[in-house]
């Protein structure tokens, strides 16, 4: 049974590389009664858990479209665990909840101070001012995600529903707030994960978790945040910029029927070097000239600020080209008119001490920086949608981002109805929309291996399609692995043992290499190699799992050994046959997959960094031999 809501909210995108204030307002105290929080013992912990403290996650959280003034909602909030549905019908409206709990954070993490488990349903609570300073402007409240229902009171007032559990939303509440005075926010969050005849964007989640599926995340999992705008102000920034300098531009805003002025700048670094004006809610273009331009070698951005009326907002872009041809008489991906072999990781994005959410934005971006130092210069975000500074420091690091629509993994092998299947076409939207701007991005995936795939009709031609007219910058790759019927830019295999990247030769269930689009190793690799209990996550049930790893190397010497077989594979198969691009499975180990370039607690890294630069930039350089593709620059 569905929860009978729908409302339509403004979707902000975001943007900017400025660095905005963040008002420091503290929060009234809220009467004794709550369970005092405290960071539960997670199974395995990682090196920064111990420097989350109560203050989680500070950093303004849209960086595509900052303003200069905000609060952040993050902290110590209330929780309580609640029975059903039927209890949003009677909200705790000036009550204490039963325990303390650290948002953001997945309720089943240590972090969140709850380790709960199948918490379906969930009450939140916290208190916040408004500044004086800010009346006579709208106070917009944000959330960057909320799993997987959301619904949201404000001083006694339900003022907003949000489904869908990877998508930001915001919420107009100056008619509810009181400014200079404590104002309650209360937020009653539905997560179905594994429950009744759901099916909807899971990813890896399970209730149930074993090898490749895990631990879920409930509740408010991203940042929460408060900011002013005027009455008329931007809610949405979508931008691309080519690499011939041509700027393409849609600011949306609060009035979409109000097609008035625009005033964009554009600045490397304290200079300015183009200003246009053009219409609200209408696409335009611009030149810059004499631009250098974004890549994995080069990753250039430049800072932008849009006025629109009284709002102004700081954001950013890079110049870049991403699109297919034939080279050689090879389709190949192309970045600024050449073949880029893309190689990069399987990116899971999952932690033991935070689950979905990583303990620091530090922590995060030491994945990043070990992939790049490796010498990738891509990552697959894998069923998953991070937080925008994870694609921020994508674009800052220069990682070209494989993203992956989050997948329906039905529930004993049930597949969507007809009305799920529009809900996943909605949220596909919403993902492709959310994230266009990013400049990093270069391509959308929208099934993986089949979960959630219809057969008795071929859903992702539609989508495809669909993906493409919102965003026609891209390349699409419409299935990896698996239940492949042609459509979308890929040609995309999935074999563990060995790579069958563009080859005439391929295992089932992945499809022959189709030489109308692009040959992709889209993951191989997977080689396990089990380490000592203080790496592992102790939990029984994922170490009796260990064993269903593909293959299992008795000494980190010998699982480098077989990689560099792997990756020499691969380099064989570039330059015999059509190979573009491989993604290694994976970066880090997850729960009882013990086959990451990492530990799962990041303290011990396999990859023995001189090898795997080498074998990576052989890749790059064999690709060049045969394609004129860039070579990748360690």
């Amino acid at each position: 049974m569905q929860l009978v809501r729908s409302i339509v909210f403004s979707l902000l995108a975001a943007s900017s590389l400025a660095i905005p204030r963040n008002i420091d307002v503290q929060k009234p105290a809220i009467q004794s009664g709550p369970t005092q929080y405290s960071l539960k013992q997670p199974p395995l912990t990682t090196p920064w858990t111990d420097q989350v403290g109560t203050n989680p996650w500070p950093e303004y959280p849209r960086p595509q479209m900052q303003r200069t003034q905000w609060q952040n909602l993050n902290g110590i909030w209330q929780y309580r665990r609640a029975s059903g549905l039927t209890e949003i019908q009677n909200p705790p409206f000036g009550q204490n909840l039963d325990q303390e709990v650290l948002i953001p954070s997945c309720l089943e993490s240590g972090l969140s101070g709850i380790q709960g488990s199948s918490t379906l349903y969930s009450w939140f609570l916290t208190h916040f001012e408004v500044p004086s300073s800010w009346n006579g402007q709208q106070i917009l409240l944000n959330f960057d995600a909320v799993d997987y229902e959301a619904t949201v009171f404000v001083n006694g007032q339900n003022v907003g529903f949000n489904r869908g559990g990877y998508y930001h939303f915001t919420l107009d509440v100056t008619g509810f707030v009181k400014p200079g005075k404590s104002n309650e926010l209360l937020v009653f969050v539905h997560d179905p994960t594994d429950s009744g005849d759901y099916v909807i964007p899971i990813g890896k989640q399970t209730l149930r978790p074993s090898h490749i599926f895990y631990t879920p995340c409930s509740g408010i999992w991203q940042t929460v945040w408060i900011e002013p705008a005027p009455v008329k102000h931007v809610t949405q920034l979508d931008v691309d910029a080519d690499m011939n300098g041509q700027v393409n531009m849609t600011v949306h805003t609060s009035s979409p029927d109000d097609t008035g002025k625009v005033q964009v700048t554009v600045h490397d670094g304290d200079r300015v070097i183009a200003s246009h004006e053009g219409p609200s809610n209408r696409p335009f273009q611009f030149q810059v000239d004499s631009v250098k331009l974004w890549s994995p070698d080069a990753p250039n951005l430049y800072s932008l600020t849009v006025k629109v009326d009284q709002d102004q907002i700081e954001s950013y872009t890079g110049f870049r080209t991403i699109g297919k041809g034939t080279v050689n008489g090879i389709v190949r991906p192309l970045l600024n008119g050449e073949f880029v072999f893309m190689f990069g990781t399987l990116d899971q994005g999952y932690w033991p001490d935070g689950i979905y959410v990583p303990p620091t934005k530090e922590a995060m971006i030491y994945d990043l920086k070990l992939l790049k130092r490796l010498g990738f210069n891509s990552v697959r975000k894998h069923i998953k949608i991070e937080p925008q500074l994870f694609y921020r420091a994508c674009d800052e690091i220069g990682l070209l981002v494989i993203q992956d629509m989050p997948s329906l993994r039905p529930l004993q092998g049930v597949l969507p109805n007809a009305a799920q299947q529009v809900e996943f076409a909605r949220q596909l939207d919403l993902l492709v929309n959310q994230l266009k701007s990013f400049p990093s991005i270069a391509t959308w995936v929208i099934y993986n291996e089949g979960w959630g795939q219809i057969t008795s009709y071929y859903p992702e031609f539609e989508l495809t399609d669909r993906v493409q007219q919102l965003d026609p910058t891209r390349l699409v790759d419409s299935t990896t692995g698996w239940i492949d019927h042609g459509a979308g830019d890929f040609s995309d295999n999935h074999h563990y043992a060995n790579p069958q990247c563009g080859s005439p030769f391929y295992s089932t269930p992945s499809s022959p290499y189709d030489p109308k689009r692009i040959g992709l190793q889209g993951e191989f690799g997977g080689l396990g190699h089990n380490v000592s209990i203080e790496h592992l996550w102790n939990v029984q049930a994922a170490i009796n799992t260990i064993d269903q790893t593909y293959e299992l190397d008795e000494t980190i010497e010998i699982w480098n050994y077989r990689s560099h077989i792997m990756l020499a594979e691969l380099q064989d198969q570039t330059k015999r046959f059509a190979c573009s691009g491989g993604i290694w499975t994976q970066t880090t180990d997850v729960e009882g997959e013990v086959n990451g370039l990492v530990t799962y607690d990041r303290r011990l890294v396999r990859a023995d960094e001189t090898q795997w630069k080498a074998d990576i930039q052989a890749l790059y350089d064999t690709a060049a031999a045969h394609g004129n593709a860039r070579r990748g620059r360690l």
